[in-house]
């Protein structure tokens, strides 16, 4: 069995893509944090020089009170906001790496597959245990890929529903 110029050529293309799509996908995600953070900086400073204001415009200290008093409900709703969002961009890109690890993953498996059944074609007679032992353990590592998704998923799903009730609570 040998791989032909096709086949390194193609798997090295395939590779560079994939590595060229996890780093367009972590760089988007980067400028979205990147833009919320600068959003929430803006924000925080204009709400900081209104409040400022508003206390320094009081007439007398019951009313400098009552405005500052009147800032942390905001505040606290910005920050809940916030952590929203940095949690949203993280899940998405998390997820957008997810599909392509599988895909990557399926393709490798098909790849495998058709080398393992070219490799039995050509295998010398007697070496059938060989194979078939090469054959379960890429089914064993198979299932082991499958179950470590399941369980990925469902941490992922706890971790949603605890920032959902968290983002409750907050409000």
């Amino acid at each position: 069995m040998s791989l032909n110029t096709e086949q390194f050529t193609a798997a090295n293309k395939a590779t560079v893509d994939s590595l060229l799509a996890v780093a367009n996908t972590a760089l988007a995600s980067a400028e979205r944090i990147a833009a919320l953070n600068l959003d929430t900086a803006r924000s925080a400073l204009e709400d900081t020089v209104s409040g400022v204001q508003s206390v320094i415009g009081a007439k007398d200290p019951q009313a400098a009170l009552a405005a500052q008093s009147s800032l942390a409900q905001p505040a606290v709703e910005k920050a809940v906001a916030y952590g929203r969002s940095v949690y949203e961009i993280t899940t998405q890109t998390q997820q957008e790496l997810t599909k392509m690890v599988e895909a990557q993953i399926g393709s490798f498996q098909k790849s495998v597959a058709g080398m393992l059944e070219m490799a039995a074609k050509s295998a010398p007679v007697g070496s059938e245990g060989a194979v078939t032992a090469i054959q379960s353990a890429i089914a064993a590592a198979n299932s082991a890929f499958g179950n470590m998704n399941a369980v990925t998923k469902q941490f992922a799903d706890a971790a949603q529903a605890n920032i959902a009730a968290l983002t409750k609570q907050g409000r």
